[in-house]
């Protein structure tokens, strides 16, 4: 009887315990590389730094509008892997119409100290929302961009400090049901210690938002995207990309992603 308990132990329990204690290394994917200098990448780029309540230090990208200049800046909160260098396309993107884009890079990427957690990103948001309005951007000429589990970062953020609009791409209902959909056979919910919700935070939002997914998502299930959007207490568009899967270039930086942000400004100014 002994040695069958120690079996279930060794078979059930103890791989359980090992994913708990190493579960953010599952969900945060860093690239720990320091990207190249801003100036080498976009014309007119600056590195600049971000400074969190917590004490850290955090480098960033500033992407100035290469065509036109909407006079509206983004604040860009990327997904949970790479670091910044991978999200050129998508800054050029957004600056060849006419964007200010802020490339948030957090904690534990990119060169950053520290390690990332949910309350971390929380606090790496609020250094770059900080950093916008110090340098002269008011909250009516800001966007929120969140890609993933960037979209809960920035919903986060929203409640706190609205936006002018809020897009959110590929968003799930909250950490835990992404997480269930991807470990069907492990009690996903209570194992993790981030959350971030999306959908339970959605009636806090009436900012105008745009959620876009992917029909084909296989990370995040499409229902997912869509139950968010379906929360929201504000306006919100809906745009689904056909056939796209959770990380096709289309999803990161083609027409869908940036036509909606443009849509979006748009309508905005049209207000004012």
């Amino acid at each position: 009887m002994v040695r069958a308990a120690l079996i279930v132990v060794l078979v059930l329990v103890l791989p359980l315990g090992l994913l708990w204690l190493g579960q953010r290394r599952l969900i945060y994917l860093p690239d720990t590389a320091v990207p190249p200098p801003a100036a080498e990448v976009f014309p007119g780029g600056r590195d600049i730094v971000l400074t969190t309540v917590d004490g850290l230090s955090l480098g960033a990208w500033v992407v100035p509008p290469t065509s036109g200049d909407r006079r509206m800046a983004i604040l860009a909160a990327p997904g949970n892997g790479g670091n910044r260098a991978g999200r050129v396309s998508l800054a050029q993107a957004l600056a060849a119409v006419g964007f200010t884009v802020l490339l948030l890079e957090y904690r534990g990427y990119g060169g950053n100290p520290a390690s990332p957690t949910e309350e971390g990103l929380r606090l790496d948001a609020r250094a770059a929302r900080t950093y916008l309005a110090d340098a002269g951007w008011p909250g009516d000429r800001i966007l929120y961009l969140g890609e993933s589990l960037g979209s809960a970062v920035v919903t986060e953020l929203a409640t706190e400090h609205p936006p002018a609009g809020l897009v959110l791409r590929s968003p799930f209902v909250d950490l835990a049901a992404a997480g269930q959909h991807n470990y069907p056979y492990l009690p996903v919910r209570p194992l993790l210690w981030d959350r971030f919700p999306v959908a339970g935070l959605m009636d806090r939002i009436s900012v105008p938002t745009v959620v876009v997914y992917g029909t084909a998502d296989s990370i995040i299930p499409p229902e997912q995207s869509r139950e968010v959007a379906s929360r929201a207490a504000g306006p919100v568009e809906v745009v689904a990309v056909e056939g796209a899967d959770h990380n096709d270039p289309v999803l990161f930086d083609g027409p869908p992603l940036i036509g909606a942000v443009v849509a979006l400004a748009d309508r905005l100014d049209r207000q004012t």
